[in-house]
């Protein structure tokens, strides 16, 4: 079986040296190229043909995001945002322009979880994306689903006062509440569902989006920007608000409490996934039962579909990403095969679904339970 060829993108010599220093011995990788700029990375992604591309983003002569728009125009090929923290927000539109994920520079610590990472992402398949300004399908999400609002490209801003206002305003009573699980693939897949809610939406809803601590806060304000309801990491003890979107922090897991708050705890090291889907999810489950919807999407491992379960058991409704839509059919395949989903849908026909079941009474439907 051949190697996956990694092309090295970075104007720093010294971290293409670590992270070269980092995979060169690690089976099943091999590098077959180093670029110092973007304009350099372009060519040797069409002299080299990597199997996948680490690129960072502020570099001379043509910076990062540039690239990962030339190279997705010429060349379709997955590629791994290494990122500075203090560039985050640039990284999450990095990953709007094509990317597949943005993560933090590695230190010397990281060469193993880099490595696995690259595998996984180097089998994700990618197609041809436009270059900005263009009406088409971005990368790796499916020509059929509706993209309008990633195309979109706005600039990214704070919630202006009277967003963040929706959210200080009347508390969830009897209506439902939404969690959605996610992963690789997450971030595109939330960022064509989310901002096909409508703008008055009744119900909140509660994300665990496996992501890269660091990020959550670009994350936020980047599907903010995208959507017409409000994005926010969430807060340890906030109350759950109609028409409000509450994502989880990667440093702490999630979770709803007997008196309707978000309770934070903080991961450990031994954590597999940050933060964890299955805890929000059955969090859910106990304290809104029938009321609970459960929506799992794209994404790689198990994490997500006992919390699903969870939720059907408990009488609430439950919804999973198809595999012709998914980045990763994984979390939703495996959510599947346990009987934990109801309703197997793509994922342009999930944001009709979730605004009909918000005003649906829960009494109306009646649970089924596998």
């Amino acid at each position: 079986m051949q190697p996956i060829s990694v092309l090295v993108v970075d104007d720093s010599g010294s971290v293409r040296a670590l992270i070269r220093a980092m995979l060169e011995d690690e089976p099943g990788l091999r590098i077959c190229g180093e670029a110092e700029n973007g304009r350099e990375a372009v060519e040797k992604v069409l002299s080299l043909k990597p199997s996948i591309v680490t690129m960072d983003l502020q570099m001379p002569e043509m910076d990062g995001m540039t690239a990962i728009e030339e190279i997705m125009a010429v060349r379709a090929t997955p590629i791994l945002v290494l990122s500075d923290l203090a560039d985050a927000r640039n990284a999450m539109l990095a990953v709007e322009r094509g990317a597949l994920e943005a993560t933090s520079k590695p230190t010397i610590d990281d060469g193993c979880a880099l490595a696995a990472r690259l595998k996984m992402l180097a089998g994700v398949p990618v197609i041809r994306h436009i270059r900005r300004g263009q009406a088409v399908a971005p990368t790796h999400i499916s020509p059929q689903m509706s993209v309008a609002p990633i195309l979109a490209g706005a600039v990214m801003r704070a919630p202006s006062a009277s967003e963040a206002g929706r959210c200080e305003e009347a508390s969830t009573d009897q209506g439902r509440v939404f969690a959605i699980a996610s992963s690789t693939g997450g971030p595109q897949a939330l960022a064509s569902l989310l901002p096909a809610l409508p703008a008055d939406f009744p119900s909140p809803v509660l994300i665990a989006q496996h992501i890269s601590e660091g990020f959550a806060e670009a994350m936020a304000s980047w599907l903010n920007d995208l959507c017409p309801l409000t994005v926010a990491v969430a807060r340890e003890g906030e109350p759950l608000r109609p028409g409000c979107i509450y994502l989880a922090d990667p440093s702490a897991h999630m979770t709803i409490g007997t008196d309707q708050r978000i309770q934070l705890t903080p991961c450990a090291e031994s954590d597999i996934y940050h933060p964890n889907c299955d805890r929000l999810l059955a969090s859910v489950a106990e304290v809104y039962g029938r009321r609970a919807v459960g929506v799992i999407l794209t994404g790689m491992g198990r994490d997500g579909a006992r919390g699903m379960l969870d939720i059907r058991r408990a009488g609430g409704i439950t919804i999973g990403q198809d595999e012709g839509s998914s980045v990763i059919f994984g979390m939703n395949r495996e959510a599947i095969l346990s009987g934990a989903v109801q309703s197997v849908l793509p994922l342009d026909a999930i944001a009709k679904e979730l605004g009909w079941l918000a005003r649906f009474p829960p009494a109306a439907r009646q649970a089924v339970t596998p």
